[in-house]
């Protein structure tokens, strides 16, 4: 019954933990670096396309508040 125990124990100390050790602190490394220059460049562009978004948002809105009053009641 032990020998059904210890090879997979064994498996897993010498092959699977040492993996799962380097992959865990390889991520804790690159979260502790922050954000790259590319994803920083990226993350500029998504928040200015957004900016542009809601800035469209409000003026469909307010197009739509002048010629149709009601329009949101109706959602």
């Amino acid at each position: 019954m032990e020998e059904l125990i210890v090879a997979p124990v064994i498996i897993f100390l010498v092959i699977v933990a040492p993996i799962w050790l380097i992959l865990h602190y390889r991520s804790k490394k690159q979260v502790s670096q922050g954000l790259s220059q590319e994803e920083y460049i990226q993350l500029s562009e998504l928040s200015e396309m957004a900016d542009q978004m809601s800035d469209r948002i409000q003026t469909l809105e307010a197009i739509l508040d002048a010629e149709t009053p009601n329009w949101r009641s109706k959602l």
